[in-house]
C-alpha cells in the first residue's frame, strides 16, 4: 500500500453498499474521474465544492482508492456559470 491525495476534485455521486460508500470525484484539471472508497462511511460530501482527499491504495489485483481524510479545497473555487446582472443587482428587493 501506498499514500494517495489529490486536489481540486468535484463529487459527481455516491453509492452506498454493505461494506462501504462508494464516491465518484472529477479532478477539475485533468477531466478523470476516481472512484474512493470510504469504509467507515462517515464522508459527507457536498456537490459543487472542490475537495483535496488523502488515503491510501490499496492493490492486491484490483486498485482501490480508501479514503483517509476529505477536507475543502480552498485554493482551487468553482466559479458559477450563472452571470451577474449587468446593473449588479441580484440581492433582495429594497421595501
Amino acid at each position: 500500500m501506498f499514500n494517495f491525495s489529490a486536489n481540486h476534485l468535484f463529487f459527481l455521486s455516491r453509492t452506498e453498499f454493505r461494506s462501504c460508500a462508494v464516491f465518484l470525484f472529477e479532478d477539475h484539471d485533468t477531466q478523470r474521474v476516481y472512484r474512493l472508497y470510504d469504509f467507515t462511511k462517515a464522508q459527507l460530501i457536498q456537490p459543487g465544492v472542490g475537495y483535496c482527499v488523502a488515503g491510501k491504495v490499496n492493490s492486491a489485483d484490483k486498485l482501490y482508492l480508501v479514503i483517509e481524510s476529505v477536507r475543502l479545497d480552498t485554493k482551487h473555487v468553482r466559479r458559477s456559470t450563472v452571470p451577474d446582472p449587468a446593473d449588479g443587482a441580484g440581492g433582495l428587493p429594497l421595501p
